[in-house]
């Protein structure tokens, strides 16, 4: 619990830096991509401006389940309810609110989209190789994370047979266990 104490302010720092920097600039990326598509792709591309606002939506609502599920899993261990990750991806959202109005009282108003827009950073969001790899890493981590989970169950199933074959070979041979056990307190 103390553990959980001490790194729950980092992680919510994190999660919040990186949920709102991702709703800032996924806009700009994704139009950035769908341009591209309208060039290369006519069809596709045109029938995604059309629906420029359900993309955007996709790509944020990605970040945003990426974080709120690693988050409460990091602060509150794997085994916790629903309800505890409820009470966690509330605090993040909270958090988020609560930080922007107080950078808005230090004259960073993020709500404001002119000052947002004007930042020398959204240039890279217009390099369409940027943006794609900045709109993949949601999906990015999210493999990442099912592949260590992958190697983690695998390495517990591999543990769990050869116990499971100690132990039956124990079983069927109790006279070799016995004898190897007595040899090694001699």
């Amino acid at each position: 619990m103390a553990k959980a104490a001490l790194i729950t302010p980092a992680y919510l720092s994190v999660a919040w830096a990186l949920m709102v920097s991702y709703q800032i600039f996924t806009e700009t990326a994704v139009k950035t991509l769908v341009n591209s598509f309208v060039f290369y792709v006519p069809l596709l591309g045109n029938w995604l401006n059309l629906r420029i606002e359900m993309v955007v939506f996709i790509y944020a609502f990605a970040w945003v389940f990426v974080l709120s599920s690693i988050i409460p899993q990091l602060i509150l261990g794997r085994d916790k309810g629903v309800f505890m990750q409820f009470i966690v991806c509330l605090i993040l959202t909270l958090t988020a609110f609560v930080l922007i109005d107080v950078l808005a009282g230090y004259g960073l108003d993020f709500t404001n989209p002119a000052v947002i827009l004007s930042n020398p950073y959204m240039g890279l969001f217009g390099n369409i190789v940027f943006a794609a790899l900045y709109l993949s890493l949601p999906y990015i981590f999210m493999i990442a994370i099912d592949i260590q989970l992958r190697k983690k169950r695998k390495q517990q199933d591999e543990k769990a047979k050869e116990l499971t074959h100690e132990f039956n070979s124990r079983k069927s041979n109790p006279n070799t266990s016995n004898l190897q056990q007595s040899s090694a307190t001699v």
